[in-house]
């Protein structure tokens, strides 16, 4: 499995394409705005003779889904998110205005993830995790063999999630990394929603904002 990211929107929002030696892939939080980043994606797609079969949202806030329309539409594929993330979608035109930001309606899930399934693209397998806290229906995509998380806003290099917006739970945060995301082992990479990729292991030792003697933000 190869991993391509992207960073862009006003939030420098990374968005992931992630593919494997038979050419399929999938979109993971497409946050372009307009034509122009669409272009960036696409135009990479198109050169490395790339197929999209699906869309995932880790979550639904307005940053990760900026791109959600144009993605599906332009590859007439579907989204897929948790159910929980609905009524937040829902709201995304309300968002984009009270953060100034132009938003292309975004589609409904054409599938609810959950825990315990496996979305499947070419020869990979993605294993999902229920992560709420910094949203209610955040989930991460693992992908065991490579060793890789697609973490979404809930573990960064040094910090994690706000807990700050409607729905977020700062006890729920602190709980999805600890029982969840520190079971894994240290080697394993964590491909954040902003910021630099890092290690379960490099956090686990050096990030102040959660510790196993600690229960809250």
């Amino acid at each position: 499995m190869r991993i391509a990211r992207f960073t862009f929107n006003p939030f420098s929002e990374n968005t992931y394409l992630l593919y494997d030696e038979t050419m399929e892939c999938v979109i993971i939080d497409p946050g372009m705005t307009d034509e122009d980043e669409d272009s960036i994606l696409f135009s990479f797609i198109k050169d490395e003779k790339l197929r999209p079969v699906k869309v995932l949202n880790t979550h639904c806030h307005i940053d990760h889904i900026l791109g959600n329309a144009s993605s599906c539409n332009a590859f007439e594929i579907k989204l897929y998110a948790h159910e929980k993330e609905l009524q937040m979608l829902e709201r995304a035109g309300a968002a984009s205005l009270m953060w100034n930001v132009p938003y292309r309606e975004s589609p409904l899930p054409h599938h609810y993830i959950q825990e315990g399934e496996q979305i499947r693209f070419g020869n990979t397998l993605l294993d999902i995790l229920f992560t709420p806290g910094h949203a209610p229906g955040h989930v991460v995509f693992v992908q065991h063999q490579e060793k890789v998380i697609l973490g979404g806003d809930v573990l960064f290099k040094g910090s994690v999630g706000r807990v700050d917006l409607p729905g977020c739970n700062a006890a729920d945060l602190v709980s999805s990394i600890q029982h969840k995301l520190y079971t894994l082992a240290d080697d394993y990479v964590v491909y954040p929603g902003h910021g630099p990729e890092t290690t379960i292991g490099d956090e686990k030792r050096n990030n102040v904002f959660v510790r196993s003697d600690w229960s809250g933000l």
